[in-house]
C-alpha cells in the first residue's frame, strides 16, 4: 500500500506557472503508474497527466498539452506536475493517484488504486 500527499497548490495569476508535487510513502513509486487528476466545482474528476512506472511514457489531456509536464523521481518518491501558462479554467482541486498496472496509463479515475487528499489550485484572470 502507498500513501500519497500533494502539495504546492495556491492562488496564481493567469499566464503564471506552478509546480505541484506528489510525495509517496509506504512503497516505492516505481511499482505504480502515476497520474494527476483534477476536479472543479460541479464537475467530474478528470485526467490531467500520467506517467508509467518506468517513466518512459507520458500522456496528457488535450486541454493541458504543451503547457503541463509530468515527471517522476523514483529515488525521491515524488511526481512533480509542472504547469505553465495557467488559465482560469485550470482552477480545480488537483489529485495525485497511483495505479498498480505499471505498463499502461489509464485516463479514468476508477482505474486507480490510491489517491491523495488533493491540493487547491486557483487561477485568477
Amino acid at each position: 500500500q502507498v500513501q500519497l500527499v500533494e502539495s504546492g497548490g495556491r492562488l496564481v495569476q493567469a499566464g503564471g506557472s506552478l509546480t505541484l508535487s506528489c510525495t509517496a510513502s509506504g512503497r516505492t513509486l516505481s511499482a505504480y503508474t502515476m497520474a494527476w487528476f483534477r476536479q472543479a466545482p460541479g464537475k467530474e474528476r478528470e485526467f490531467v497527466a500520467g506517467i508509467d512506472g518506468a517513466g518512459g511514457q507520458t500522456n496528457f489531456a488535450d486541454s493541458v498539452k504543451g503547457r503541463f509536464t509530468i515527471s517522476r523521481d523514483n529515488a525521491k518518491n515524488t511526481v512533480p506536475l509542472q504547469m505553465n501558462n495557467l488559465k482560469p479554467e485550470d482552477t480545480a482541486v488537483y489529485y495525485c493517484a497511483a495505479d498498480r498496472r505499471t505498463w499502461t496509463i489509464v485516463t479514468t479515475a476508477f482505474g486507480y488504486d490510491y489517491w491523495g487528499q488533493g491540493t487547491q489550485v486557483t487561477v485568477s484572470s
